[in-house]
């Protein structure tokens, strides 16, 4: 079988594609752009922009093909209220839209999308299951909400697609937001929590996501949603503790009051001076853990990483970079 994954080039494609090469699959991944990936070796690399049906046609996408659609738009850098819009929807839903059509031309029914937690909003129940009430509370989750309408009505017309609703999503490649608070730990400056940091804080890891879309190819795409996160997420307390002491940092964890805090952060977000996106900070203090169960039971889908050995990692990965820039500063050539 060949296997298309679509926005493959980002993050948690290069690690699903040598997954699915290991299997002795034909793997080829679509992208805008193509990186210097030790995987190219294996598989090949066509470049597409969703949000052109033109280029998404020219795939050639054919009926016997396992499609992975992992393009998105993410909600880091940060957007102003009047961009979010026309940031997101673009390749989130109508890149869907685009993709979906050309597997429906070609015949092609089986597909594995990702979407996202965030379309949960506000927690209603604990834990949260798939069943959990869904309102999202900005652009980024609505426009994953919507491919997810979207994926109910193509299953009316005999698709088989299995969507993914991953939590924070680390590993090597990305730190996101959390670059901001590891300049923080370094800088030996007081860690701001919204709230008290005793509610539970929850990551999944880019190796876990990809072996969960491996998996719902393995069990035959099935028409159903996914949660994926981590096994026991500590408090936000112990998580920043336990970095900032591996990190020998005399940084302090500074509870605030979460109203004012979300406040003080809708007044920036007003004023186009967002410091953090709303569906971030609205939930920060909330206990948003996901239940993960049913990918266990009908994938058997086992998150293997924890949120404490995720944030170090990913706190080396940039105490590295960091070194190596200043290295590459240090040997640079005098002109």
């Amino acid at each position: 079988m060949r296997h298309v994954i679509i926005g493959g080039d980002g993050f948690v494609g290069r690690h699903l594609a040598p997954k699915l090469v290991a299997d002795g699959e034909e793997v080829v991944v679509a992208d805008i752009v193509k990186s210097d990936l030790p995987h190219y070796r294996a598989v090949r690399h066509v470049q597409c922009d969703v949000t052109d049906p033109a280029s998404v046609a020219a795939l050639g996408i054919k009926a016997d093909d396992m499609v992975y659609n992992l393009s998105a738009k993410m909600l880091s850098p940060i957007q102003v209220r009047a961009k979010r819009h026309d940031f997101f929807y673009p390749v989130n839903y109508h890149g869907t839209v685009n993709i979906i059509e050309a597997m429906d031309k070609a015949g092609a029914p089986k597909l594995v999308h990702f979407t996202t937690d965030m379309i949960y909003g506000h927690t209603v129940t604990q834990p949260m299951t798939e069943e959990h009430p869904v309102a999202p509370l900005g652009e980024y989750g609505m426009s994953k909400w919507e491919t997810e309408q979207l994926a109910a009505e193509w299953r009316k017309r005999g698709m088989s697609i299995s969507l993914f609703r991953p939590r924070l999503i680390i590993g090597p490649g990305r730190l996101g937001i959390l670059e901001k608070l590891f300049k923080l730990i370094d800088w030996n400056l007081p860690v701001p929590m919204i709230g008290s940091g005793r509610n539970p804080y929850q990551f999944i890891s880019v190796f876990d996501c990809a072996e969960a879309a491996r998996l719902a190819w393995k069990a035959g795409v099935p028409n159903e949603a996914y949660n994926l996160g981590s096994l026991k997420p500590p408090p936000v307390r112990k998580l920043l503790g336990d970095l900032i002491r591996h990190a020998g940092s005399k940084s302090i964890l500074l509870p605030t009051p979460g109203w004012a805090v979300k406040r003080t952060l809708d007044l920036l977000d007003r004023l186009n001076m967002p410091i953090m996106d709303p569906e971030q900070y609205l939930i920060a203090d909330e206990d948003c853990v996901l239940d993960v169960s049913k990918g266990e039971r009908q994938l058997g889908w086992v998150p293997q990483y924890r949120d404490e050995d995720m944030l170090i990692a990913a706190y080396r990965e940039y105490r590295a970079k960091k070194g190596a820039a200043a290295t590459a500063v240090k040997h640079a050539p005098a002109e």
